[in-house]
């Protein structure tokens, strides 16, 4: 069956830092397959629907106008909805860099079903990869992407990363409205006061600000123990782990549910 077997055959539960080179390679595979239905956000813009719960008011004047008398059906009105934008800005430092290639996946499958989607990764500096992973297999995405990144696998500092994402927003309203998903561990080598600034702006600029942190792993009542993490939790608004197959399975289908 090679890569298109399910993940049954290679247990779902199992923590990514326990597989085997084999396991991660068909697990990415994987990853990459998965639906990853576009959130949607509702405008100020109404349309017309044959049913709803809010008249359309306007229209039925002018028919009843038309008609001298009473409108002949009930017409109704809805929001109209557009795609909401997702970013995902990528910690590939030396001890997230395997994790934030499984998210990579999922940002290539979520890309295809939704061309709103922007990826960014980051070590000591930003670095946008959008066009690297846009209308290509995902073993030669991936590739491209490795070689945009050139603080792949060094250190961290994730308060000048976010503080560089949120000046580009300002700039091209890239995050404005956004569902923003960080992956990292929250081992900075940055000033703290920098990331707490750049959080603070980024859950103002955003629609919401998502977390997702391997040490979090099958832990419910998982409480922030990196200084990273503890400075960025007041900012945001939903955590996952995506540690192993089934949490970024998870992650993916709320993911659709957030517009």
């Amino acid at each position: 069956m090679g890569y298109m077997a399910s993940a049954a055959d290679i247990s779902r539960y199992k923590a990514f830092a326990e597989c085997s080179d084999e396991e991660i390679n068909r697990f990415r595979k994987l990853i990459s397959m998965l639906k990853v239905s576009p959130p949607m956000r509702r405008t100020y813009r109404t349309q017309s629907t044959p049913k709803g719960k809010v008249l359309d008011m306007r229209r039925m004047a002018r028919e009843t106008m038309r008609s001298l008398g009473e409108p002949k059906d009930l017409m109704f009105i809805k929001r109209k909805e557009k795609l909401r934008s997702i970013v995902f800005i990528l910690d590939v430092s030396g001890s997230m860099a395997d994790y934030s290639r499984n998210l990579l996946q999922l940002a290539y499958s979520a890309r295809r079903a939704n061309t709103k989607v922007e990826v960014f990764c980051f070590g000591t500096r930003l670095t946008r990869i959008t066009k690297s992973i846009d209308k290509r297999t995902p073993d030669e995405a991936m590739r491209l992407a490795g070689e945009s990144v050139l603080d792949w696998d060094g250190g961290t500092r994730i308060g000048d990363a976010i503080a560089a994402f949120v000046k580009e927003s300002r700039r091209s309203r890239l995050g404005r409205g956004a569902i923003v998903v960080i992956c990292s561990d929250g081992l900075d080598q940055g000033e703290p006061q920098a990331l707490d600034k750049a959080m603070q702006t980024l859950s103002r600029l955003a629609h919401k600000v998502i977390w997702v942190n391997p040490h979090k792993g099958d832990n419910e009542d998982y409480v922030p123990n990196t200084i990273g993490m503890m400075i960025a939790d007041p900012y945001i608004d939903r955590n996952f782990s995506g540690h192993n197959y089934k949490s970024i399975e998870e992650f993916a289908r709320e993911l659709s549910r957030m517009g």
